[in-house]
C-alpha cells in the first residue's frame, strides 16, 4: 500500500510539473510569437483623426477598407466615399499627411470614379502602386497607377480553383502580398472564411488550397464572419491583420480588429488576445514610420492606435 502511495505521488508531481512547464512555455512562445510591438496599442487620445464630410459632398460617407502607407516621410491614404445610401456607387479618395494625424484630402478628388470601388489594398512593386479592391457585387478587380493618383483600370480579378476551375463571385475584401517575384491574395467569399491564391501576373490567380486557411472561430469574437486587411512581414513571421465578427447579420452588429501569426501564409495562429483594439472599429492597417509601427482601424472611421513601446 505504501509502495502504491508513493508512485500515485511521484506520478501526480510528475504531472503538476509537465503542466506547468507547458504552461510556461506556451506563455513564452506567445511573446515571441506576438511581439508587443505587433499587438499592443493604445488610442490616440483625439480620434478620429479622419472621417467623412458629413456635408453634401461625394464623400459625405466613408467605409471600409482604406489602406495607408508611409513613404519619403509621407503618409498617405486612399479611401472610399459614398453619399447617401451603403448601395450607391463607391468612389475612390486620397489624401495625404505629414503626421499622420492631420490629414489634407487631394483637392481633385475623387480620384478615381470609373467604377466601383471599395475595400482597397495597395502595394507597391517595381515603381508602380497596385491597387486590389471590391467591385460592385463584391467581385474584385485591379488598378494600376505610376504615382498613386492616377489610376487605369485593369479588370475584375480571375480566381481558379487549385485544379484551374473558375471560382464565381462572390470574392471580396482581396489583400495582396509580393514576395519573391510571386503574388499572393488573400480573400473572402461573404466573409465566412479566407481563402489563398497565388499569381505570377497579379491577374489571374489559383488557390494554393482549395480549403480556407482562416475560418471563422472558435472564439465568439469572430465565430460570424473573418476577412483580411493587411500582411505584414516581422522578424521572419507574417502578420495578417483582418476584421471580424460574432454576429454579422445581427442589428447591432459590431466588427473587431484581429491579428494572426503564420510562419508559411498557410497555417494560422490566432492571438489569443483577439480583438487587439475596443470597440466597433474594425479593418486594421499598421503603419511602419521613423519611430516604429502604428495602427489605424478604417471603419466606420478613421482611428490611430499608437504602439506601447513608441508611445
Amino acid at each position: 500500500m505504501k509502495v502504491f502511495t508513493y508512485l500515485q505521488i511521484l506520478l501526480a508531481l510528475v504531472v503538476f510539473s509537465c503542466r506547468n512547464q507547458q504552461k510556461l512555455t506556451t506563455k513564452d512562445v506567445t511573446k515571441e510569437e506576438f511581439p508587443a510591438e505587433m499587438v499592443e496599442f493604445v488610442p490616440y487620445n483625439a480620434n478620429p483623426v479622419f472621417k467623412g464630410t458629413g456635408t453634401n459632398s461625394w464623400d459625405q460617407k466613408i467605409r471600409e477598407r482604406g489602406y495607408i502607407l508611409y513613404e519619403d516621410g509621407m503618409y498617405k491614404m486612399w479611401y472610399t466615399g459614398y453619399k447617401g445610401s451603403d448601395t450607391v456607387v463607391k468612389y475612390l479618395g486620397y489624401a495625404t499627411s505629414s503626421d499622420g494625424i492631420n490629414w489634407e484630402r487631394y483637392n481633385k478628388n475623387p480620384i478615381f470614379n470609373g467604377k466601383w470601388t471599395e475595400d482597397m489594398c495597395v502595394v507597391k512593386n517595381a515603381g508602380k502602386y497596385y491597387m486590389f479592391a471590391e467591385g460592385r457585387n463584391d467581385v474584385a478587380h485591379s488598378l494600376v497607377s505610376d504615382n498613386g493618383i492616377n489610376w487605369q483600370e485593369e479588370g475584375d480579378l480571375i480566381i481558379r480553383t487549385k485544379d484551374g476551375k473558375s471560382i464565381p463571385g462572390p470574392y471580396g475584401t482581396p489583400t495582396v502580398w509580393i514576395e519573391n517575384d510571386k503574388w499572393y491574395l488573400f480573400y473572402e467569399r461573404n466573409d465566412e472564411a479566407i481563402w489563398l491564391a497565388e499569381s505570377s501576373d497579379h491577374k489571374t490567380w489559383k488557390n494554393v488550397q482549395d480549403e480556407p486557411v482562416i475560418t471563422t472561430g472558435p472564439e465568439k469574437y469572430d465565430a460570424g464572419a473573418v476577412a483580411a486587411n493587411q500582411v505584414v512581414k516581422y522578424k521572419g513571421r507574417y502578420y495578417l491583420y483582418y476584421h471580424a465578427s460574432s454576429n454579422p447579420m445581427s442589428s447591432s452588429i459590431v466588427w473587431t480588429s484581429n491579428v494572426a501569426m503564420s510562419t508559411d501564409l498557410i497555417h494560422w495562429i490566432k492571438y489569443p488576445k483577439n480583438p487587439i483594439i475596443q470597440g466597433d472599429h474594425s479593418s486594421p492597417i499598421i503603419v511602419s514610420d521613423t519611430k516604429g509601427y502604428r495602427l489605424y482601424s478604417m471603419h466606420p472611421q478613421v482611428f490611430l492606435y499608437l504602439n506601447k513601446k513608441n508611445k
